[in-house]
């Protein structure tokens, strides 16, 4: 943790999450204003698909992401610990909080290697705080840097409702499904191969199991990239615009990247520009691109009415 006070220089030079985090600006509220969050809380739980809400909230309040691991219980207690100072503040902070083994995206394109890991997002900028337990009193003193250099950005809103409402006592979180847990289990140690067969036995169980579905999807992905160069896959794709394994490969980190859009374009475009075998490779591998990101996602939805423009 830096000493120094943070300031908009120093967001300049932080993590770039801006393929996950793309906060539109919303009419500026007053000075002050009250923003959001779910349930009234100053915390909320959030993934792959949520956290682009959190990050938009930003625009009005100072918002922390603390990434966990429930396959790691200790992290979360450091996690609970950083969410009780964080409601001491009155809801001048937002804290959103992430597991890494069901948010895969944010665990990508952050590059966890060690958990709790905490980062702040200021008007939409993204900053790295630590990595690792901290105590109170190291925590509340980051804390009042944030709140500092979202004051020098005009970020100066408060989150509404009041965070001391109790939970209910018998509120008891449902048991993981044991396909599920074996599924996260393999993701932690790398085992991608036996994170995909537990995801498989899960739909053969269920086939109507989405989460399942998504994850396959997404431990899939990993597996496709792992160990690729993202500056060379872009070189050996731009040499040869119609090769759809680099074309294709390009696709899957722009999807890791958050780069969903672009993804979805280049794989129509090369759809639009093979024929046979090789189209319908591309198509196929843009319909699994479809089952990572999710049906109900209107950038979805979007990309499936223009390969079918694209096909007919």
């Amino acid at each position: 943790m830096s000493n120094n006070p943070l300031n908009a220089a120093a967001l300049r030079g932080a993590v770039d999450l801006s393929a996950l985090a793309k906060p539109a600006r919303p009419a500026a509220p007053p000075a002050g204003a009250p923003t959001s969050a779910a349930g009234g809380s100053y915390v909320v739980e959030v993934d792959d698909r949520s956290f682009n809400d959190a990050a938009q909230q930003s625009m009005q309040v100072p918002v922390l992401l603390a990434l966990w691991s429930s396959s790691q219980p200790q992290s979360r207690a450091h996690v609970d610990a950083l969410a009780a100072i964080v409601n001491s503040y009155g809801g001048r902070l937002l804290l959103a909080v992430a597991d890494i083994t069901q948010a895969l995206q944010l665990r990508q394109a952050l590059q966890v290697q060690q958990v709790p890991m905490v980062l702040a997002i200021i008007g939409g900028q993204p900053l790295p705080l630590y990595v690792g337990e901290q105590s109170d009193e190291n925590v509340r003193a980051v804390l009042d840097q944030v709140l500092q250099a979202a004051q020098q950005n005009g970020i100066t809103g408060r989150v509404q409702g009041a965070a001391d409402a109790p939970e209910p006592d018998d509120a008891e979180e449902e048991p993981l499904n044991e396909h599920h847990e074996k599924a996260y289990e393999a993701i932690e140690t790398g085992d991608y191969d036996a994170a995909i067969a537990a995801y498989q036995a899960a739909l053969q169980a269920n086939p109507d199991d989405e989460d399942a579905r998504l994850g396959m999807g997404q431990v899939t992905l990993l597996k496709r990239t792992e160990g690729v160069d993202l500056q060379q896959a872009r070189a050996a794709a731009a040499d040869a615009p119609t090769d759809v394994a680099k074309q294709t490969t390009v696709a899957d980190l722009d999807v890791l990247g958050g780069h969903i859009e672009d993804a979805f374009a280049r794989l129509i475009d090369l759809v639009k520009a093979t024929s046979g075998d090789e189209r319908n490779q591309a198509r196929e591998h843009l319909i699994g691109l479809f089952d990572v990101v999710g049906a109900t996602d209107p950038r979805v939805k979007k990309a499936r009415t223009s390969l079918m423009s694209a096909l007919y």
